[in-house]
């Protein structure tokens, strides 16, 4: 089977020739330069040899061209970007939002990136999932953290006519990154979490903006959607129009089984992030042994539940392509 062919029956879940895996990680200072970007994804693809490729954009890029500037110093090190400035420091400041154009700015230089890695890809049917951020998570970001703050304040319709400018920003991003030839969307939802937000608050200002979204990405057909953090929203986000379910598996519920007897979708999952940045070996494999155990091969890809962090170790990254063929040649 081809790249493409293994993933596609995973997702169709059928029996790919072998559990198609992946891996993903920041590439701080990289990632501001498309060019640049786009040479090192294909890089990482081709060192790792994964079954499909998601775009390595920094975390922050959403919120540029918003009005945010952002410390990228400390991803380097381990830790994450983080927001020195922005536009929206009161309430009455969500009515200053406009949409974004991605023409220009930090949304055409990530278009600009994923139609260069498209291009040095083409022929070698391998799956690209262009990353996009769920227009709350976004609106969070751009708030520096002070958005839920304002809707439990009483602000909320305010908040909502911020939602409508991101998704709409978002819709067009997503529509295009698909046109361009993306075989889906990687929807990071980061706040559709208990411990972020209650039902009630998602419900009314995440979930009708993320279906918005996945709409504009429906000609994908490697949709993802990827829950993130812990204690996450399990009950609203199962049913969401994707193709595929990522999540941290192994650090947060629901179980594997669990997932896919309540979604019945490709799960994309089954290593701990962090095992692998701190050169866990046995807990590496046992994750990779329980989810053959669990799910035989079927209706998943092998991935962490986020992405890696740094320091990067090459013989752990490498670790798991070799023990994943070696378990998988026990259970054949």
């Amino acid at each position: 089977m081809t790249k493409r062919e293994r993933i596609q029956a995973a997702v169709k879940g059928t029996k790919p020739d072998k559990l198609p895996y992946s891996l993903w990680t920041h590439l701080p200072g990289i990632d501001l330069d498309p060019a640049l970007l786009a040479e090192k994804t294909y890089e990482f693809y081709k060192t790792y040899d994964v079954d499909f490729i998601k775009t390595m954009n920094n975390g922050m890029y959403p919120i540029e061209d918003f009005g945010c500037e952002i410390d990228y110093s400390e991803i380097a090190k381990g830790g994450v970007a983080k927001v020195t400035k922005t536009p929206v420091k009161e309430a009455a400041d969500w009515l200053k939002l406009t949409p974004c154009p991605i023409t220009e700015g930090s949304l055409a230089m990530e278009l600009t990136s994923l139609k260069l890695l498209l291009e040095k890809t083409k022929g070698e049917d391998v799956p690209v999932l262009f990353t996009v951020f769920s227009p709350i998570t976004t609106a969070d970001k751009i708030s520096g953290k002070t958005m839920l703050t304002h809707i439990r304040e009483g602000q909320g319709e305010l908040v909502k006519k911020a939602l409508d400018i991101i998704t709409e920003t978002t819709m067009a991003l997503t529509a295009e990154a698909i046109r361009l030839g993306a075989d889906g969307v990687f929807f990071a939802s980061q706040m559709s979490s208990y411990d972020s937000m209650t039902a009630e608050e998602y419900l009314e200002y995440g979930k009708p903006y993320d279906l918005k979204v996945l709409e504009a990405a429906k000609d994908g057909w490697f949709n993802t959607i990827h829950a993130h953090g812990n204690n996450i929203m399990f009950d609203i986000l199962k049913d969401y129009p994707v193709s595929v379910f990522n999540w941290h598996a192994g650090e947060t519920l629901p179980e594997l089984d669990e997932a896919f007897l309540m979604t019945g979708k490709c799960l994309m999952g089954g290593l701990k992030r962090m095992d692998i940045t701190n050169g866990h070996k046995n807990e590496i494999q046992n994750q990779i042994y329980d989810s053959f155990k669990t799910l035989r091969g079927l209706h998943q890809i092998l991935t962490p539940g986020c992405v890696i962090r740094y320091p990067l170790d090459d013989e752990m990254l490498a670790y798991v392509k070799r023990v994943k063929e070696y378990i998988e040649g026990r259970f054949n």
